[in-house]
Parts: structure tokens; C-alpha cells; sequence
């Protein structure tokens, strides 16, 4: 009996090897399906049921190797084959990979199809079985519910385990290709929307996505273009490519929206980009996922049923245009799409941030922008990183200017207050900067030009009329002010309770020792004072230039100066601001004491009978009467002038003393402007120049020639001082020079004609005014610097008898000895940084040496 069952067996399986090698074989001839029946049911009787799977499985895999995988291959050999040169022939093809894909696809799709047919015959086969013999039922059930199922991953392995390494390349040239020509073909559409309305867009996609057959050039054409691609993306699922075909199109859309932010974007940060971006994700990516996903069958609906497990980003959306209410999968498509295109577009502004701020507030369209974008993606740390590096790279360089600079960082200040109203990461890039500028040292007189310039802050100096960058921050502090009270003046309980609600802590970049109250507050006069160390020397510089510039005043407008004045008393307080104060008083005082001055000379001239009238009248003259105590130190040096001149200077100084018995004017006659006009044959030209340069050219007045030397000695100055101030006539023109009767002396003649004075120079021959530059005229006023010097002369011996005693000593000990021990008159009051100021000169001069830190005297 055992013999008999064991040859039955044998029988059964040879009848099944055959029919199911003429059912894998035959050419979608399935009328073996009938006599496979019976075979398959006595090998499952006999409880053989997994053999048979098992055995079926493997003949199908063989076939389908042998027959369909490699002739699906083949089709892209040559381009696999192919060098890197010649793939880029393949790839201008008009119609390539197109035609290869499809074919490739369609030819291996069939084979597939034909044993899924075949695997169904097994399958009925398996059932007929199961219901004439219901107690076998669960071995049958088994081999039937896997059946299928390990046959797909049979095909899919099969592919994967012979996938050539350039086919995915294949697939991104495709999709690349084929959503470049759809965007081309929606392109129009979209643009139209965009001058006009969305209206029209929203009606043609909707009739595109629901029936796909609406008439249209341009609706029917692009219709058409996604059945392809949808076909492709359906047969490449059928082959078990899912994974690989959604990376390929996944990718194709990232780097056709990321071609599409680069072109909006580019270089012109006038205008916004972000939304614009963002209308086209959902006219052109979104329109086609859209009818990709409904031709697949993989449009959910959001409140469907069927989908148990949404996203918790993905609460329910508000409609698309063109497309209603998306489903789970188009939510998730639109944030993915809208989160890449706000960090590409963040990095693109964060790579161009430099030029931005240079530009800014032109450029306030990016910053917003760049603000959005970082809110959405939170890689703040990305664009701190990348802009230091450019600040390093492109502006804390020995060849950038102090003062553009200055411009750059008011820029940057208040370009990341925008973008980060907490100052969090200001404190982060501005370091740098300060650090740098601290070792610069026309760093303060920048800083007090640029505070009171006029030009806003602004590099270009296109700033509104009189509106200096102490205005704009006067404003802003109002503005900031005015904000704090509304929040915390007058706010009642359920308001606090609002705003503890809606407090966030600071970012994990902020510095725990600066509470968020302080940070908010973005002072950008505070953070210019913080490079210099200390508001005392910005108060003296400006304290300096206000007098070089009162001094070199013409006329006494300075209502400019009042008001700038004003703004700094707010900011550092009246008492710092008190001797500027007095320095504006006295040109007040000067117009008026002017005015009475020359109306009473005027009346004594007119009275005084026999009184001869001067040579010089003295309507053109006007005296700035100064409180010397007030003022910072005046250079002075000695000056002869004309004898007419002198004697108007005489009366002035007279009719003074009698007004103001018993005060007197002691005359500081290098100082001051003089305006000259010199004729020549009937013309004339008019300089503005320096009481040394109007005493050297009238001068020529008595006679047309001299010497350097003799005409040194009749003004009072020096022959080198001469030298180099008589330069500026004949720059001019105005004075030949020649050899004198000596090696050492020169011998300067004024020219006969306005010819000659064009021969020797190039001037209008209009009446032209030539100001004095600030390179061709002197201080007026000691610097900050040289006063400092000045008063730290005192301490030089303390310092020199210090290192004596203790050989060497570091900065720190110096400046507290000094501290310490230098409390009489004059008190040590010096900051750190000017006492390490004061001792580089020492060191400069070579009176002491610096080693390891260490402060010693010169050996």
C-alpha cells in the first residue's frame, strides 16, 4: 500500500512539473488550467500542498528571468554602458528615455501579466481543492494567501538584484524632462493668473483634474502629458519599483521648484519672492500630484475613513485652488514642497546676505523674506555661521574703510532686528565687528561723523535733508518707548495673563547672563558706544569736531548743531553735554555781539568828524568770541597780517573791551576764513581759504615778487611752513615758482593775466569759489589723541620710576597703581584703553618695550 501511494505521488508530481511547464510556456494559452486541477489536488491530499507553491514559485521566477528581465535590461544597455560624455548625447535626445521606458515597461508588464494569470490558475486549483475536501482546508489557505503575495516579491527581487546602478538616473531624467515640458505647458496659464486673477486657472484645473478631456489646446495637451506619466508611474509600481519611482519624481519636483525659486529670487532683493513662490507650489507642483495621485487611485479624501493614522501636522486644510479640499497625501506633498522651498530660498538669501545689508533698506523685501523663512525652518545657527564667515572674509579687512565699516554694521543691526527682534543673534555677528573696530583708531571720530553727518547712517550718504543717523535713532527710541508703555504701563490683569500665554522662552543661542527684557531693546547707539568703551570719549570727540567745525564756520547757522545737540543730551545726559552747550552759546552770543559791534563802528564813523575811512571796511569782518575755558585746546601760531587788516582787528578788539568792560579779545589770527577775490585784466576768482593763505597772497599786493625766505619773515612762520602753504596759489595757478638766489630759497611771482593763470592751471573762468579741502587746511583744534598725550605727560615719570622699582610690570598693575597712588591734582581718572593708547606711544618712541604681556623700560 505505502508502494502504491509513494508511486501515485511520484505520477501526480511528474503530470504537474509538465503541465505547469506547458502552462509557463504556452503563449496566453490557459487550457491547462482545467487538468491542472485534479493533479493539484491529489499532491495536496497527499500533503504536498507547499511543495507545489514552492515548486510553481521557482518555475515562474526562472521565466521570468530568462525571458522578461533580460530583455527589460537590454533596452537600457547602451545607455549604462555608455562614458559619462556620451550619456549627455543620450540625454538631448528629444524623445529619450521616453521611448525606451515605455516600451521596456509595456513588453515586461505583459510577461507579468500573462503569470499573475498563471498564478491564478494555481490559485483556482487550490480552491477547487479546499471546497471538496473542507477538513484539508487550512494547509490549502495558507499556500493560497501567500501565494500572490510572494510572487510580486519575487518579480520585484528578481529586478532589484539585476538593476544596473545608472537606472535610477534614467528615471530622474525622465521626470525631469517631463515636468520641465509640463511646467512649460502650465507656465502660461499660471502667468496669466498672476496678472489677472486665479479665477480662470481654478476653473480649467478643476475640469483637467475631474474628466481630463476638456477642450483646450493647453488644458487637453497637459491632460494627456500626465496619463503618460502616470501610466509610466503605474507600471513601474506594477514591477515593484514604488520606492524608487516615488524618489524619482519626488526629486525631479524638488529641483524643478528649486530652479523656480533661484529664478524668482536671483539677485534683485527689492522685491518679495516667498509669495510668489508659493502660488506657483500650488498652480503647477501641486495641480499635477493632484492628477497623479487620482489617476493612481491614491487620492484619499481627508475625512475619509479609510486612512486611520493622518499625520498630526496635517490638521484639515483649507481648499486649493483648483483642486477643493486635498487629501492626506497632497497635505503632506504641499508641506514637504513649501518646507524645501522656504529653505532653499533661505539659503540663497543667507548666501547673498552681505550684498542684501549692503543694500538695505532697499533690500527690506528680502529681509522679510529671510524672516519667514527662518521662522518656518529655526536654522538661525545656519545663518550666523555663514555671515561671520563673510564679514571676515569680505569686510573686517585692512582694506575696507573705518567708516563703510561703521556703515556696514548700523546696516546689519538693523537689518537682524528685523529678522530677530530678541537680539539674540546680533550679539553673535556684531561681536566680531566691535572687536575688530576696537583696533582701529579713527574708530570714535567715525562713529561721532556718522552719528552727525547728515547722511542717515546711510554708506552712500543718501539720507533725508538734515536727518543724521542721531535722528533715525531718537526715533526709533520713541518708538520703542512708546511700545513698552503700551504694554506694561497700563495693562490690566487678563492682558498680563494674555501675554504670559503667549511668552516663549529665548532661543538656546542666548547669552543666560543678558535677561530677554534687555536683549529686546536693540540700541544701536549703545552698541557704537560699547566699541569705544566708554561714552566719555565719543562725548569728547564730538566735543573736538564740534569746535574744528564751529571755528571754520563762516556765517553763525548752526541751528543743525542745536539740534544734534539736543539728541545727545537725551542719550548721554546734559551734564556730559554741558561744555558743547557753552561752545554753541558763545557763536550765539558772537552773531550778537557782531551785530552791535559793527553798528556802533558804523555810527562812530559816521559822528567823528575829520575821521578817516579805513582801508578795509568792517562789514567784512566777523569775530567768534569764544570761552576759552570751555573750549578744547587751540592750536595757535603766530601770524603777521596785513596792516589794514590789523588795524580792523584794533578797532574791533576796542569797541569790544568798551562794550564789554572789562573783558578782552585776544586774538587768534591763524584761525578762521577768508574770502578773497583776486583780479586779474578785468577777471576775477574767489577762493575761500585760511587766514595764512590770504596773509601770504596779499602780500603780493606790495610787490609781484619774493622769496621764501624774506616772506617768511615778513608773515611770522616758519620757511618750511611757508613752503607748504604757499603750494596751495601755486596749485592754483595763481603763483609761478622758480630757483631763488640761494640752494635753499625760492622765489614765488604772481602771474600778470588770467591766461597765465590758465597756463598754469586748470580753473573755470567763470567766477569760481574754491573751498578749502579739509587735506589742503590744519586743524584748528588739538585731537583727542594729542590731548591725551598732553595730560598723561604728567604720569610718564610714574610710570618710568614703577618699572624702574619692579622691573616689569603688566597693564592692569600700571593702571591700578596709578589708581591708587595718583590721587592729588591731577587725579589719575584715565580709562584702561587709554592708558594702553599712551603706552604704545612710550613704546613707539622706544622709551619702554613690551614682552610676554609685560611692560619694561628700553634697554
Amino acid at each position: 500500500m505505502e508502494r502504491e501511494d509513494a508511486d501515485g505521488a511520484l505520477d501526480s508530481w511528474a503530470q504537474f512539473c509538465s503541465l505547469s511547464n506547458e502552462l509557463l510556456a504556452g503563449d496566453g494559452d490557459l487550457t491547462v488550467g482545467p487538468r491542472l486541477a485534479p493533479v493539484v489536488a491529489d499532491l495536496c491530499t497527499r500533503g504536498l500542498a507547499t511543495l507545489v507553491r514552492d515548486y510553481f514559485l521557482y518555475s515562474l521566477e526562472e521565466t521570468f528571468r530568462n525571458n522578461a528581465v533580460k530583455k527589460f535590461w537590454q533596452h537600457f544597455h547602451p545607455y549604462c554602458s555608455a562614458s559619462a560624455v556620451d550619456r549627455i548625447k543620450f540625454c538631448v535626445k528629444e524623445n529619450w528615455p521616453e521611448e525606451i521606458l515605455s516600451k521596456a515597461l509595456e513588453d515586461i508588464c505583459l510577461e507579468k501579466g500573462y503569470q499573475e494569470k498563471c498564478v491564478l490558475v494555481l490559485v483556482q486549483a487550490f480552491q477547487s481543492y479546499e471546497d471538496r475536501a473542507p477538513q484539508k482546508k487550512f494547509k490549502a489557505v495558507d499556500c493560497i494567501s501567500s501565494l500572490m503575495a510572494r510572487y510580486q516579491l519575487m518579480v520585484s527581487s528578481v529586478l532589484l538584484t539585476t538593476l544596473p546602478l545608472s537606472f535610477p538616473d534614467v528615471l530622474n531624467i525622465y521626470f525631469k524632462k517631463k515636468l520641465e515640458e509640463l511646467n512649460t505647458i502650465m507656465a502660461g496659464s499660471y502667468e496669466s493668473d498672476q496678472l489677472v486673477d486665479i479665477e480662470p486657472f481654478q476653473s480649467n484645473t478643476s475640469d483637467w483634474h475631474s474628466g481630463m478631456d476638456i477642450d483646450g489646446s493647453e488644458v487637453s495637451e497637459s491632460s494627456s502629458l500626465v496619463k503618460n506619466i502616470g501610466k509610466v508611474v503605474r507600471d513601474l509600481r506594477c514591477i515593484g519599483f514604488t520606492s524608487m519611482t516615488e524618489d524619482a519624481y519626488s526629486s525631479a519636483i524638488i529641483w524643478l521648484l528649486k530652479s523656480k525659486v533661484y529664478e524668482l529670487a536671483g539677485d534683485d532683493y527689492r522685491v518679495p519672492v516667498l509669495g510668489c513662490v508659493k502660488k506657483w507650489i500650488q498652480a503647477v507642483p501641486l495641480q499635477f500630484l493632484h492628477a497623479l495621485l487620482t489617476y493612481l487611485g491614491d487620492s484619499v479624501d481627508y475625512d475619509s475613513g479609510s486612512s486611520s493614522l493622518k499625520s498630526p501636522l496635517a490638521s484639515r486644510p483649507s481648499s486649493f485652488p483648483g483642486i477643493g479640499v486635498p487629501s492626506e497625501a497632497l497635505v503632506r506633498w504641499h508641506m514637504r514642497l513649501e518646507y524645501f522651498a522656504y529653505e532653499t530660498l533661505q539659503d540663497l538669501r543667507i548666501g547673498k546676505l552681505f550684498e542684501i545689508i549692503v543694500d538695505y533698506p532697499e533690500s527690506s523685501p528680502a529681509i522679510e523674506d529671510l524672516k519667514l523663512c527662518l521662522e518656518y525652518t529655526g536654522q538661525h545657527s545656519k545663518l550666523v555661521d555663514s555671515f561671520i564667515s563673510s564679514l571676515k572674509y569680505r569686510l573686517l579687512t585692512a582694506g575696507a574703510s573705518t567708516n563703510d565699516i561703521l556703515h556696514q554694521y548700523v546696516s546689519t543691526i538693523k537689518a537682524l532686528r528685523t529678522i530677530d527682534p530678541t537680539g539674540v543673534f546680533l550679539e553673535a555677528v556684531g561681536e566680531p565687528i566691535r572687536d575688530y573696530l576696537r583696533g582701529r583708531k579713527d574708530t570714535i571720530k567715525c562713529i561721532v561723523t556718522m552719528l552727525t553727518d547728515g547722511s542717515g547712517g546711510s554708506a552712500s550718504g543718501t539720507g533725508n535733508a538734515g536727518d543724521n543717523l542721531l535722528e533715525e535713532l531718537n526715533r526709533d527710541a520713541e518708538n520703542q518707548e512708546n511700545a513698552d508703555y503700551d504694554d506694561h504701563a497700563n495693562i490690566d490683569e487678563k492682558q498680563a495673563w494674555l501675554n504670559s500665554e503667549s511668552w516663549e522662552p529665548d532661543p538656546v543661542e542666548a547669552d543666560p547672563l543678558k535677561g530677554s527684557r534687555n536683549r529686546r531693546k536693540v540700541d544701536i547707539l549703545g552698541l557704537m558706544v560699547s566699541i569705544i568703551g566708554s561714552k566719555d570719549q565719543l562725548v569728547n570727540e564730538y566735543r573736538v569736531m564740534l569746535a574744528e567745525k564751529l571755528l571754520n564756520k563762516s556765517d553763525f547757522e548752526i541751528d543743525s548743531d542745536i539740534r544734534t545737540l539736543e539728541l545727545l543730551k537725551i542719550h548721554f545726559g546734559e551734564s556730559s553735554m554741558q561744555k558743547c552747550e557753552i561752545m554753541l552759546n558763545d557763536l550765539i552770543d558772537s552773531k550778537r555781539t557782531n551785530s552791535n559791534i559793527k553798528t556802533s563802528l558804523l555810527k562812530t564813523s559816521q559822528t567823528v568828524p575829520g575821521q578817516e575811512e579805513a582801508e578795509v571796511s568792517h562789514d567784512v569782518l566777523d569775530a567768534t568770541i569764544i570761552s576759552s575755558n570751555f573750549w578744547p585746546p587751540i592750536q595757535t601760531e603766530d601770524l603777521v597780517v596785513p596792516a589794514s587788516v590789523d588795524q580792523l582787528l584794533s578797532d574791533y578788539a576796542k569797541r569790544f573791551h568798551q562794550i564789554k568792560t572789562p573783558r578782552k579779545l585776544l586774538w587768534k589770527k591763524n584761525l578762521g576764513t577768508v574770502k578773497l577775490e583776486l583780479q586779474f585784466e578785468g577777471r576775477s576768482m574767489q577762493f575761500t581759504v585760511a587766514p595764512v593763505h590770504a596773509a601770504i597772497i596779499m602780500r603780493f599786493q606790495e610787490k609781484s615778487s619774493w622769496t621764501s625766505k624774506t616772506l617768511a619773515t615778513e608773515i611770522g612762520i616758519p620757511v618750511d611752513s611757508l613752503n607748504r602753504r604757499i603750494s596751495f596759489w601755486t596749485s592754483k595757478g595763481v603763483l609761478t615758482e622758480s630757483a631763488g638766489p640761494y640752494a635753499d630759497d625760492r622765489t614765488f611771482t604772481v602771474v600778470d593775466s588770467m591766461s597765465d593763470v590758465n597756463k598754469n592751471s586748470i580753473v573755470n573762468e567763470r567766477l569760481t569759489e574754491y573751498q578749502m579741502t579739509e587735506e589742503e587746511g590744519e586743524s584748528s583744534v588739538a585731537s583727542v589723541e594729542e590731548q591725551l598725550k598732553k595730560e598723561m605727560t604728567v604720569y610718564e615719570k610714574f610710570i618710568v620710576g614703577m618699572l624702574t622699582n619692579f622691573g616689569s610690570m603688566s597693564l592692569d598693575r600700571i593702571h591700578n597703581t596709578l589708581k591708587m597712588f595718583c590721587i592729588a591734582e591731577p587725579s589719575y581718572d584715565k580709562s584702561l584703553q587709554q592708558l594702553q593708547s599712551f603706552l604704545s606711544g612710550l613704546v613707539a618712541d622706544e622709551k619702554l618695550e613690551t614682552r610676554d604681556g609685560l611692560y619694561l623700560l628700553k634697554r
